[in-house]
């Protein structure tokens, strides 16, 4: 198995919580290698909870709905949410779950991954949680305490927030400078206002290329083969991929990345985590994008280091 990159039938997955708030969960971040974000699948049968009702105080996540549907609780309200809806709640707003409707739902769950420092005192059943000491529930985990809680309050569906939307109703960004880079895509993350993640949607022409290869410095990137087929272009390597692979490329490797399309064409959800000070470096024509001043140009290689050549 190539290293970042994974096949869905090759991940096995877990049965977790406690009816009605359980599901089949399958990590393929983890799977994948992904460091600094990741990626769930999570499945649901009907009138069951993706989660216990939560509100996250550091990461950004992005819902995908892959099939089936349901309802988008949040703060005591819910959305109707179907296939190809992508639902963001960003840190610290509100409190929310998923409730399967009756199709059952299955969703991808993106998030930022920030390992926050903090201290446990097991004896005394406390932890630090700034800025103030908490009490700790030593006993059951989240999904058992959720479902001892009972039912939601589930009301009927208010018009949806502008953090969910299809995939439809997202302008396509058409991109190909020469005749063999020509795809299309949808910038759901920003249409919806995430600050510290992006999410999109690319379709690839059949045989075609998608972005030029490049590589980022402080930025990582999962995607996934929604539809068809093509080849991963990874380094001087080419990788057959096709609908369910995960590709993960992690910041800092200097190996460059291109996705190409086969005769059917190409589709994938990207999703990264967002670094103002990263630099995108594009080996074929010698160029570095400083992205977070929005800055393109062409670099000159010198062989020398701090005056010494090497």
């Amino acid at each position: 198995m190539t290293p970042f990159v994974v096949h869905s039938d090759d991940v096995p997955s877990i049965e977790r919580g406690v009816a009605p708030v359980t599901g089949t969960w399958t990590d393929y971040g983890r799977a994948a290698g992904s460091i600094t974000c990741g990626v769930r699948r999570i499945q649901c049968a009907p009138g069951h909870r993706t989660t216990p009702v939560h509100r996250e105080g550091a990461d950004e996540e992005f819902f995908f709905v892959l099939a089936g549907g349901g309802l988008s609780w949040q703060d005591g309200k819910t959305y109707e949410v179907r296939a190809g809806d992508t639902i963001l709640h960003r840190r610290r707003e509100e409190a929310h779950t998923l409730i399967a409707g009756p199709e059952g739902i299955d969703v991808l769950a993106y998030g930022t991954r920030y390992w926050r420092g903090g201290a446990l005192l097991p004896r005394a059943g406390v932890a630090w949680h700034y800025p103030a000491w908490v009490r700790v529930e030593q006993e059951g985990n989240p999904f058992e305490l959720e479902a001892a809680l009972g039912e939601l309050d589930v009301p009927a569906p208010s018009p949806r927030k502008d953090t969910i939307i299809h995939l439809d109703a997202v302008e396509p960004r058409h991109d190909g400078n020469d005749a063999d880079a020509l795809y299309e895509s949808r910038i759901v993350g920003r249409k919806l206002g995430a600050l510290e993640s992006g999410f999109r949607h690319i379709a690839i022409a059949p045989d075609k290329h998608g972005a030029p290869p490049h590589c980022h410095s402080a930025e990582e990137e999962i995607f996934h083969v929604l539809t068809g087929d093509g080849i991963l272009l990874l380094g001087d390597e080419r990788i057959p991929v096709r609908a369910g692979h995960w590709v993960v490329r992690p910041a800092g490797t200097r190996v460059a990345h291109a996705f190409q399309a086969g005769p059917g064409g190409l589709g994938l959800l990207a999703y990264s985590t967002v670094d103002p000070n990263d630099i995108a470096y594009f080996p074929r024509s010698n160029k570095v994008f400083f992205r977070g001043v929005g800055v393109l140009g062409r670099i000159e290689h010198l062989d020398y280091w701090d005056g010494e050549r090497f």
